[in-house]
Formats: structure tokens, C-alpha cells, sequence
């Protein structure tokens, strides 16, 4: 029997790939140093664990509001105004199972068929996978590498722009590569979409999981918050990845469509995860403020034990949990020109599991550098140190 044709255009999130290679190498007994997959392996603090457990106990096992309970609306609407300076009210918060669904549900509202949208390339596959799949014309726009980071490449947004581009995917504080849109940057897409009339989702996964400094959000700039979806998330800032709870900030134009595409779609987020949210938005962020520091930690040692591996070039990112090295000389020196290959030496050679820059789409043309990215929020700074000091030692053989 056949299948629906649009299946051919679904694709996934490549880091889960990357894991069964790993696990079929740790199964044949060998040591694997996990830096493949963003998961976090820190405790959900107790205070959300504790919150969620006495919904159970109180019967909140049922259905409840599509759009998500008005406790944690309402909350999830002073915190982003509080940390973006914005005047959202709980209407413009519809709850989600996680943040993934965000993409799927914006795209579902902005674009039809034959719909173009941008999106970052490297960046996070699903965005890809579901422009595609939903039956849009992808447009995938780059960086360009500078001694401090990256920066967005709006020569080719906008040579890449036309009539039938109805969105953009902006993703600061990004996934893979840690980029952080300056004040200026920021505010060059603002006038960009405004000029195009695009809508925007603004995914702020990593908002909140910073080292220094202060996060900014594009609803900020005039004239965005009613053009602009922000995807939220608990995973990152909570640990609580497996929780699978989110949200979509919307302007109002979008709330009924968000929240009956929740209907459509699951019902209803988990009920009793939402009071677990509730607790970890309004109670004591001491918990919270320990899991960033872990994270900071062993930021600072993946990144001692990146940059005294010969070739590798990187500066040090203030967000997210993800390193991103640029290998191409380290490369060279062991004699590997493809970066599966090195990859996969790597794995071989060092235990390291890692990423590389195609894991996150195709490359752009012009691109002449390799790049893996190194997650560092599942293994502890002793483990970042040990492996990657595995693989100096080997880089250092050849």
C-alpha cells in the first residue's frame, strides 16, 4: 500500500543519528565521551518534581484548556515581559508539548505550499525538515566566521528574498554554532522583515542560559511583537528536557489559531506538567541558578581542552551549551579531508562523539572551513576533560 509523497520530505534531528553510532561503539565495550547530543543530565529541581508530583496526588490527571492551564498563562506571560520588556497578557501564551511543536504550529499558520521561508543554515535540522515536509520552499541563509563568533550573512538573505517569502526563522543565541546577534544585527533583521512584510518566529530556546550578560529579545524592537512568535522552552533553563513543555508567544492575531491547532493536534499538554512549570517560574531559582553554573563550568573546560588541541580555532561563546570549532587545520594534520571520516576516526581513536557542521544541513556554497559542534550538558568537566584530552593527544600522534 503506498504512503503519503510527502514523507520523502521529512527529515530529522541528526544528533539522534549520531547516538546510535555511539552506542554501538560504547556496546562493543568501548569508552564514548558524549558530546553528540544537547540532552542534560542535571536533576530537575525538586521544587518542579515536588509541584508536579502534588498535581497528580490533587487529580490533575485529566484533560485540561487546549491553550494550557491559566496558572501557568498567566505566569509565563510576566516572566517574558519581565526578562524582554513587553506588555504580553496570558491570551498571547498558548502552552505546548515542548518547544519543537512551536515551528511545526507557525508553519502551519504563515505559510501555505509553495511558501518560502528562511531559515539559518547551520541550524537546527527540524526547521529544514518541516518547511519541507508542510509542502514550503526552504531558503537557507549562512554566517560569516569572524574572530569572535559569527555573524549572519545578509548578503545572500537578501539576494535570497522574493514575493512568495512569507517568514523567517531567526534563531539568536543559536543552535549548533552559539552565534549571538549583536544590538545592530538584531535590529538589521527587524527592519528586514518589516521591509518584507515576513512574519517571524524567534526561536529563544537558549534565552536564559547564559553565562554573562543580558539576553534581548527582537519582540522588543518596535514593530515585531505583532509579527513575531516566540518558541519557549523549560527544557534548557529547567532541565526538564524529557518533560516536554513549552510554549508559543503569539501575537493576538495568532492565539486562537495556536490554540486550536493544539486542539487538532494533542489535545492538551500534559496537566499536571504544567503545575510543575508553574512552581519553577514563580518559586526560588536557586536550583536553576546551580544547573548554569554546572553548565558554565563545563563550558570553561571544553573550551581550555578545544583550544589547546593543535589547528582548532574558536572564541568562547557566552550562551547556550554548545561549542563550535573550527577543525579544518586539525583536519590537515591527521591526514582527513572528509569530516564524516573525521568523525568517525575521532569516535575510533578518542572515544569523542561528535556533531560535524553537515549534521545541521547542507553546506552553503563558498563554504571553505570544517566545523563540528561539541555539546558539553551531558558529561561532567572532568569527563569534557579527560576525552578531549584524548583527542589532543591524538591530533598531536600525527
Amino acid at each position: 500500500m503506498a504512503l503519503a509523497q510527502r514523507l520523502a520530505n521529512l527529515g530529522t534531528e541528526t544528533a539522534f543519528a549520531v547516538s546510535a553510532t555511539a552506542a554501538d561503539w560504547a556496546a562493543r565495550g568501548n569508552t564514548v565521551y558524549p558530546f553528540h547530543l544537547g540532552d542534560i543530565d542535571l536533576a530537575t529541581p525538586a521544587n518542579i518534581v515536588e509541584a508536579m508530583n502534588k498535581a497528580i496526588a490533587d487529580g490533575k490527571t485529566g484533560y485540561c484548556p487546549g491553550a494550557g492551564i491559566p496558572q501557568l498563562r498567566e505566569a509565563l506571560a510576566a516572566d517574558i515581559n519581565s526578562l524582554r520588556g513587553t506588555d504580553y497578557t496570558a491570551n498571547n501564551v498558548i502552552v505546548q508539548p515542548g518547544g519543537k511543536p512551536v515551528i511545526t504550529k507557525f508553519l502551519q499558520a504563515v505559510m501555505d505550499p509553495g511558501d518560502e521561508v528562511l531559515f539559518p543554515n547551520p541550524g537546527f535540522p527540524i526547521y529544514e525538515s518541516q518547511i519541507e515536509y508542510l509542502g514550503g520552499v526552504g531558503l537557507p541563509y549562512g554566517y560569516v566566521p569572524t574572530e569572535t563568533g559569527f555573524k549572519l550573512d545578509f548578503d545572500r538573505i537578501r539576494a535570497m528574498v522574493t514575493p512568495k517569502t512569507k517568514a523567517i526563522i531567526y534563531n539568536d543565541l543559536q543552535n549548533p554554532i552559539s552565534a549571538e546577534s549583536t544590538d545592530a544585527e538584531r535590529e538589521e533583521v527587524a527592519r528586514f522583515a518589516q521591509e518584507h512584510d515576513l512574519w517571524v518566529l524567534s526561536d529563544e530556546a537558549y534565552f536564559e542560559t547564559r553565562y554573562s550578560g543580558q539576553s534581548t529579545s527582537i519582540t522588543s524592537i518596535d514593530g515585531m511583537k505583532d509579527r513575531t512568535v516566540i518558541l519557549y522552552t523549560f527544557s534548557k533553563k529547567f532541565a526538564m528536557t524529557g518533560w516536554r513543555l513549552g510554549a508559543a508567544i503569539v501575537p493576538d492575531a495568532l492565539s486562537q489559531v495556536f490554540s486550536t491547532l493544539n486542539t487538532n493536534n494533542e489535545s492538551c499538554t500534559a496537566h499536571f506538567v504544567q503545575y510543575g512549570g508553574v512552581a519553577g517560574l514563580t518559586e526560588d531559582q536557586g536550583e536553576v541558578k546551580r544547573i548554569l553554573e554546572v553548565l558554565k563550568g563545563r563550558r570553561d573546560a571544553a573550551f581550555d581542552a578545544l583550544t589547546a588541541i593543535p589547528g582548532v580555532k574558536l572564541a568562547k561563546p557566552e550562551s547556550t551549551f554548545y561549542l563550535f570549532p573550527d577543525v579544518t587545520e586539525t583536519m590537515a594534520r591527521v591526514g582527513i579531508e572528509d569530516l564524516g571520516e573525521f568523525a568517525e576516526a575521532a569516535l575510533h581513536h578518542t572515544g569523542c562523539s561528535f556533531c560535524t557542521r553537515n549534521h545541521f544541513g547542507r553546506p552553503l556554497p563558498g563554504e571553505d572551513r570544517q566545523f563540528i559542534r561539541i555539546a558539553y550538558s551531558g558529561i561532567s568537566a572532568e569527563r569534557i576533560t579527560e576525552g578531549l584530552g584524548n583527542l589532543k593527544e591524538w591530533v598531536e600522534s600525527k
